[in-house]
């Protein structure tokens, strides 16, 4: 995969829409290793500082026309951040984009979750993707049909054109599953990595440019403990 983010050249302009996904700031909760799921924690000092620096990485490469986010907070004002840097007038908030809902298992650490909420730990960890986490937890079925729903609509709407998505680890990864089947996702989306896609307006076909990169995070560093990211995101 390519290491840094470019436009799509040449012909290929008129026939994909250019993708760029980026995940959230870090949060004190990712910091704490808390299962956030759907609640509304803030981007922590460090993780403003990590939107900041992905949003002038984005301010150098093509402006999109338009920057699409989940509205939960730590989504929200990385987005900001990045319209503010890349001077997009554009910024749309959509709970498509949110993180999986997890349930009982919201607000606490993974460890806790599994003595004090054992079913749902037991759901969240399975490996069928139609499990649902019970206190209203998503399965990865529901979650990855509403994150690739959004991906197809939003290419309709923008065809030949880039756009940028904020959202989290967990609605990350079930877009690279959905767009590269055949190869697993290994290692962690780190805390406003960028990935790349183009989908083809014509017929939907996906080729994955770039993923998790970020080398725009030398000065600022990347908490390699911190939660959500990897099989566990939330």
């Amino acid at each position: 995969m390519s290491s840094s983010a470019s436009s799509v050249e040449g012909d290929a302009a008129g026939e994909f829409t250019e993708v760029v996904i980026v995940r959230h700031g870090e949060t004190s909760w990712n910091a704490s290793r808390i299962i956030q799921g759907h609640l509304d924690a803030e981007l922590n000092d460090i993780g403003r500082q990590q939107a900041v620096a992905v949003a002038h990485r984005l301010s150098k490469e093509v402006k999109p026309v338009v920057i699409y986010s989940s509205d939960l907070k730590r989504a929200a004002e990385t987005a900001q951040t990045i319209a503010r840097i890349c001077n997009v007038p554009n910024v749309v908030f959509d709970p498509a984009l949110r993180e999986r809902h997890i349930g009982d298992l919201q607000g606490m650490t993974l460890q806790d979750a599994a003595t004090e909420r054992p079913e749902a730990y037991k759901a969240f960890m399975s490996h069928k993707r139609n499990q649902q986490v019970p206190g209203g937890g998503e399965s990865l079925d529901q979650l990855s049909e509403r994150c690739v729903s959004f991906l197809y609509d939003i290419v309709g709407k923008h065809k030949g054109e880039r756009v940028i998505l904020v959202s989290h680890g967990g609605t990350i990864r079930e877009l690279y599953r959905h767009v590269s089947p055949t190869k697993p996702l290994h290692g962690k989306i780190h805390n406003t990595s960028v990935s790349v896609i183009l989908v083809s307006d014509a017929t939907g076909r996906c080729i994955v440019k770039m993923c998790g990169d970020v080398s725009h995070l030398q000065e600022t560093g990347v908490l390699e403990n911190a939660f959500g990211g990897d099989k566990t995101s939330a």
